[in-house]
């Protein structure tokens, strides 16, 4: 069976949603990113000391975007492109929401609600704030017209953008601007294999 290693209030739940979506049965290892993440065993899977982390069978993968990607083109024939076309597109949105989104997204996170009240810094929040409108504008333009972004159907590429989007609003960042971005956002989180993997114990 497939395990994934880390806990479900972290990029896992990227890994989860991915599992519920290919109906791939999963055992979920509780790995804390702060404690377990550094121990001398876990270090032999993910020797970055992050999560998560994914074995299946022989094979242990780290990086949640490439964990996905496996697990779509593998096990997902709904989620994986059908044309080589939009396989491109996968990667590209996949690298994309690294690259491009997760960065301000998660640094208004932390300086708006995670760090501890001392170590937030509300210059960084509002920065970081105003970083995220030029993706989000980029985001909301590819979307005008379309309701996925590879494909005439839900991918893996909606899925692992999606993933890291809906953390957005939990940050206080308005996606008012972006009614496309918005409306797809809602589509991709609404589907029953998220509700199941945030229902997951750990």
């Amino acid at each position: 069976m497939i395990k994934v290693y880390g806990v479900p209030m972290s990029r896992a739940m990227r890994v989860l949603w991915a599992l519920e979506e290919v109906g791939q049965p999963y055992e979920l290892v509780p790995t804390h990113f702060l404690t377990d993440a550094h121990s001398p065993e876990y270090l032999k899977i993910n020797p970055n000391g992050r999560i998560p982390a994914l074995r299946d069978g022989e094979l242990v993968l780290f990086e949640s975007l490439a964990i996905n990607l496996y697990l779509a083109r593998k096990y997902g024939q709904m989620l994986w492109p059908k044309a080589v076309a939009d396989e491109g597109r996968a990667y590209q949105w996949s690298i994309w929401a690294l690259t491009e989104l997760e960065g301000p997204v998660i640094t208004t996170l932390m300086h708006r609600m995670f760090l501890p009240e001392a170590q937030r810094d509300p210059k960084k929040a509002d920065e970081a704030a105003e970083g995220f409108k030029k993706p989000l504008a980029v985001l909301d333009g590819t979307l005008a017209g379309r309701q996925w972004l590879a494909g005439a159907e839900f991918t893996i590429a909606d899925l692992n953008v999606a993933s890291v989007l809906m953390l957005a609003p939990m940050a206080n960042l308005d996606l008012s601007a972006a009614p496309h971005a918005a409306g797809w956002l809602a589509r991709c989180t609404a589907r029953p294999a998220l509700a199941k993997a945030r229902a997951t114990p750990g």
